[in-house]
C-alpha cells in the first residue's frame, strides 16, 4: 500500500504541475486578446492640404510679425507698406482658413520680432514657397496659392523699396514685368498625338487656355491704341510690355493647340471707350487686371509645363498691373467675396 501511494505521488506532482501550466497558459493567451491593438498611425493629409495648412500657418505668423512691427514703426513709408502687408495677410490668412477649423491659439501665431528687411525677406521665402506648392496642388488650391504667393512677392519688393533695402525675391521668382513665360512654353508647330473627336464638356485646360489667349489678343490691341497717347517715359515699357503680350497670345495658342483646345481666331479690332483713350495707363491697368483670371483659370484646369507657364504669366501681369496703378488684388487670378470670408478667431 505504502509503495502504491509512493508511486502516485510523482503522478499527482506531474499533473498539478500540467494543471498549472495550462492555466497560466490560458491566462496569458486571454491577457493578449483583451489587450486592445495600438491604432495605427492616421494617414498623412493630402499634399493640397498639408500646402494649405503651411500657407496658413505662414500667414499667421508674418501677420503676427507685421503688426508688431507696424506699432512701432514710425510714420513713413516702410509703415504705410507694413499696414498694406497686413492687411493683405489678414484677408489670405482668412481665405486659407478652413471654416470648420479649431481655434489658433495665441502661441500658434507668435512670430520674433523682425525689422522691416526681415520682414520684407520672410515675405517673399513665403511667397515663393506658396508658387512652389501651387505646381503640385488640386486645381482650386493650386490657384488659392498662386495668388496668394503672387502677391506676396508683390508687398515684399514693395516693402523692400519703402525700407531702402535690395529687392529680397530671388530673380528666379521675381517674373517682374518684362518677364516671359515663353521659355517655358510649347513649340508653336508642336501637336498633340490624338485628340477627342467631340471637346470636353464643362471647363478643362483647353477652355481656359483659349480665354487666356484672347484675352492676350485684346491685350495686345490695348497696347497698340494706347502708344502714341502715352507720354516717352510711359511709351518704353509700354513697347516692351506689347511685345511680352504678343509672346504670350502665341504662347497660349500654343498650349491652347496642345490641349486640343479650339483656338480663338484673331479679331480685327476690340472696343476701347473713351475713358480708355482719355486715360491710356490707367486703361492699360485694367487691360493687364482683365488677365489675372484667365490665367488663374489655366492654373486650376491645367497640370505640369502647362501650368507653370500660366504660374510665370499670372506673377508678370499681377506685376504689370501693379506697374500701370491698377490693384492685382490680394489674391491675383481668384476672384474673392470677402464678406463671404471666415473671421480669424480672437
Amino acid at each position: 500500500m505504502n509503495d502504491d501511494q509512493q508511486e502516485n505521488r510523482p503522478r499527482m506532482r506531474y499533473f498539478r504541475y500540467a494543471a498549472v501550466s495550462l492555466a497560466a497558459l490560458l491566462v496569458l493567451s486571454l491577457g493578449f486578446a483583451l489587450t486592445p491593438a495600438e491604432p495605427p498611425d492616421p494617414p498623412a493629409p493630402p499634399f493640397s492640404e498639408q500646402a494649405r495648412a503651411a500657407a496658413f500657418e505662414d500667414a499667421l505668423g508674418l501677420r503676427a510679425a507685421g503688426l508688431e512691427l507696424a506699432a512701432g514703426a514710425a510714420d513713413g513709408g516702410a509703415a504705410a507698406a507694413t499696414g498694406r502687408i497686413v492687411t493683405l495677410l489678414t484677408i489670405q490668412a482668412r481665405a486659407l482658413l478652413l471654416p470648420e477649423a479649431a481655434p489658433v491659439s495665441p502661441s500658434a501665431t507668435a512670430a520674433p520680432e523682425m525689422t522691416a528687411p526681415e520682414l520684407a525677406a520672410a515675405l517673399a521665402a513665403s511667397g515663393s514657397a506658396r508658387l512652389e506648392d501651387a505646381k503640385s496642388a488640386d486645381g482650386g488650391m493650386a490657384r488659392l496659392l498662386a495668388g496668394a504667393g503672387t502677391a506676396q512677392l508683390l508687398a515684399a519688393r514693395d516693402l523692400a523699396a519703402a525700407a531702402g533695402v535690395p529687392d529680397p525675391v530671388a530673380p528666379a521668382a521675381a517674373a517682374g514685368p518684362a518677364s516671359s513665360p515663353s521659355a517655358t512654353a510649347p513649340d508653336p508647330e508642336t501637336a498633340p498625338s490624338s485628340c477627342p473627336t467631340a471637346p470636353p464638356a464643362g471647363p478643362n485646360a483647353g477652355t481656359a487656355l483659349a480665354a487666356a489667349s484672347t484675352a492676350e489678343q485684346e491685350a495686345v490691341y490695348g497696347y497698340q491704341a494706347a502708344l502714341t497717347r502715352l507720354s516717352p517715359a510711359e511709351a518704353g515699357p509700354a513697347s516692351e510690355f506689347l511685345a511680352r503680350h504678343q509672346d504670350l497670345a502665341a504662347d497660349a495658342e500654343a498650349w491652347d493647340r496642345l490641349h486640343c483646345g479650339i483656338v480663338p481666331p484673331q479679331q480685327p479690332g476690340y472696343v476701347l471707350d473713351a475713358g480708355f483713350l482719355a486715360a491710356p495707363a490707367a486703361g492699360l491697368a485694367q487691360l493687364e487686371a482683365a488677365t489675372l483670371p484667365a490665367y488663374g483659370d489655366v492654373v486650376a484646369l491645367a497640370e505640369g509645363p502647362a501650368r507653370t507657364w500660366a504660374l510665370q504669366a499670372l506673377q508678370s501681369a499681377a506685376a504689370r498691373t501693379l506697374h500701370w496703378g491698377g490693384d492685382p488684388g490680394p489674391v491675383p487670378g481668384l476672384a474673392l467675396d470677402e464678406a463671404q470670408l471666415p473671421l480669424l478667431p480672437g
